[in-house]
């Protein structure tokens, strides 16, 4: 071997020595080191809240009920407008006026008829007052007869002459009251024309049936008014405006009339209550329909999209953060920990609210869980607390 070649030999062995003894320095301190207690998890306290189980439902704002006005008689031209659309009307307040020229005549006529079934009651009338003076004369002109008779002072031809007298004036009586009665007669039916006459003038003005809001007018000046036309107004009663909403099927059972809501349009949001909850599930859609009252000052318009939220159940209990429940083929689980240890403990859960959830059963006020549980986290794996910043619990409100 030359005396080179021996030199590289000897730094090679030179430097594995060295590298063998900073092995063995670095192993050193390692094992004079204590054992790591675990994974760094974030934990917190179980502790009590107030959740609120909300339902979205979106719709359209609609009528609580809507009151359609038309013309209650044909052929006659609106003359007059009085209400727009988005006025509010009362009971009573005149709509439109249609043109009454015609049955003002007609009243007129029935005026004149009504004037002379009156002559003809007072001619029949005074009729009857002669028929009875000229039927008491011819009564006491045949008693007197009738005992002249008797005494033989009158004959047969005056006796009868007498009697066809009193016979005469008692048919010209009787004719004097069925001329009456006739006459009485015509003048109730003069009179139950006036009363239609004026019924259809008064239906000339076209009159809100209550108090509401005018949500659509159709009704035009010089336009012919028709029973069975087109409504010239809508209402809406009361102006109380509700949302139409429609709820699955699975999700309709929750809620109940009377909960209180939030129904929004843009940005505008109203409070309402729940009025009603359809009994029947559509067959086609699975959807149920839900009404929300708004009230009559809610500043919405009909036919609008909106959207709401409906208060199902309140509730006051145990909760933890969504980010803390474990999901496994048997039933969701929480990670508490006990002496620095992961005990799974299974659990049964209830309201959800934004990023919490109520904890119906396993678990106690007090318990500390992982707060952001984790699939790397086995029951009895040791880990190494770390407590969460403060943060305050949601409490829920009614909307």
């Amino acid at each position: 071997m030359t005396r080179a070649m021996a030199g590289r030999v000897f730094l090679a062995a030179a430097l594995l020595g060295g590298g063998a003894a900073l092995a063995a320095d670095a192993i050193q301190p390692a094992q004079g080191q204590t054992q790591a207690q675990g994974a760094r998890v974030t934990v917190g306290p179980v502790r009590r809240a107030e959740l609120v189980e909300r339902i979205v439902v979106t719709g359209t704002l609609a009528p609580r009920e809507e009151i359609l006005v038309g013309s209650e008689i044909d052929g006659f031209r609106v003359i007059e407008v009085l209400a727009e659309e988005g006025d509010r009307v009362t009971r009573g307040q005149v709509l439109a006026r249609l043109n009454r020229d015609t049955l003002d005549a007609l009243v007129a006529q029935n005026d004149a008829a009504v004037a002379r079934a009156d002559a003809a009651i007072a001619q029949a009338k005074s009729q009857i007052a002669t028929a009875e003076a000229m039927l008491n004369q011819s009564r006491q002109a045949f008693e007197r007869a009738n005992q002249l008779k008797s005494s033989g002072f009158a004959s047969q031809a005056v006796f009868d002459q007498v009697q066809n007298d009193e016979r005469a004036n008692r048919a010209r009586l009787e004719a004097a009251k069925q001329g009456l009665a006739g006459a009485e007669a015509d003048k109730a039916s003069t009179a139950a024309q006036r009363r239609e006459l004026l019924l259809r003038q008064a239906r000339t003005e076209v009159k809100a049936p209550a108090d509401g809001v005018v949500s659509r007018r159709t009704a035009k000046v010089g336009a012919v008014a028709a029973m069975n036309a087109e409504p010239m107004f809508r209402l809406i009663a009361g102006g109380e405006v509700e949302l139409e909403a429609e709820v699955s099927e699975t999700r309709v059972g929750v809620i109940k009339p009377g909960a209180p809501a939030l129904v929004s349009v843009g940005d505008i949001a109203v409070p309402g209550k729940v009025r009603l909850v359809a009994t029947e599930i559509d067959r086609l859609t699975r959807m149920g329909k839900v009404r929300v009252a708004l009230g009559p000052d809610s500043g919405l318009r009909i036919g609008a999209f909106a959207r709401g939220s409906i208060e199902a159940r309140r509730s006051a209990g145990l909760a933890v953060p969504l980010s803390a429940v474990l999901y496994s083929s048997k039933a969701a689980f929480v990670q508490v920990v006990k002496d620095n240890r992961v005990v799974s403990t299974p659990v049964d859960l209830g309201i959800i609210e934004g990023q919490q959830v109520e904890v119906i059963k396993g678990l106690v006020e007090g318990d500390v869980i992982v707060l952001k549980a984790g699939a790397f986290l086995r029951d009895g794996d040791a880990v190494s607390p770390q407590p969460a910043a403060p943060q305050p619990v949601s409490q829920g409100r009614a909307p």
